[in-house]
């Protein structure tokens, strides 16, 4: 998920694995193999405040669902065992606008956040998880730079510059948080590695 920022631009990476094969003509398997079309009236995430201020809990609400490929643009990339999805919470002013009040209150936020393919008819129920992560009281400045390909000298000036990675807070913190320096036009990504099992629980 690439997040705005002032001055520089954050990107939260998650990685999401399956523990078998996932079958074409699933419902996650139509989503993984199908066009970008599908996949933006698909693609949703649900979420809920676990803790937080009251001006946040307010503002945000308690839970939330939302079809993030109505909603921001989201850019799709496939490889032999992976989908690789890139969500730019900047495409949207209203989101931008929410993410940085909460922002300002990050180190005291908890939140749990599912990422779904949404179910469209009868027979695709019940809608089910295919990936969940908990952020919890995240520490921005606690980012460090990482070294890209374009960090190195052949190419020093010809890419985008490398980006930072640092992390949340809490048991069950998400260990994924990175940010880009400046105004990278590289960030990172939220990707699911398609290479195995029953863990998406889709069929």
């Amino acid at each position: 998920m690439e997040v705005p920022g002032r001055p520089d631009a954050y990107s939260s990476v998650f990685y999401f694995a399956a523990e078998a094969p996932i079958p074409p003509d699933s419902l996650l398997g139509r989503f993984v193999y199908g066009d970008d079309a599908y996949r933006n009236a698909r693609f949703k995430i649900v979420n809920r405040i676990v803790k937080g201020p009251w001006l946040v809990r307010a503002t945000v609400g308690n839970y939330g669902a939302c079809l993030l490929g109505r909603a921001l643009t989201c850019r799709y990339h496939r490889g032999d065992d992976y989908l690789e999805i890139d969500v730019d919470i900047g495409s949207s002013a209203i989101a931008t606008a929410i993410l940085h009040l909460a922002l300002g209150a990050v180190t005291s936020v908890t939140i749990d956040m599912g990422f779904l393919v949404e179910s469209q008819s009868e027979e695709e129920l019940p809608e089910k998880l295919f990936g969940a992560v908990r952020i919890a009281q995240m520490e921005m400045g606690s980012a460090k730079y990482v070294e890209t390909a374009s960090d190195e000298p052949e190419t020093a000036g010809k890419a985008a510059p490398g980006f930072r990675v640092g992390s949340a807070r809490g048991a069950n913190d998400s260990r994924h948080q990175e940010r880009t320096s400046g105004k990278a036009s590289r960030s990172m990504s939220c990707q699911e590695r398609l290479g195995g099992g029953e863990g998406s629980n889709y069929s």
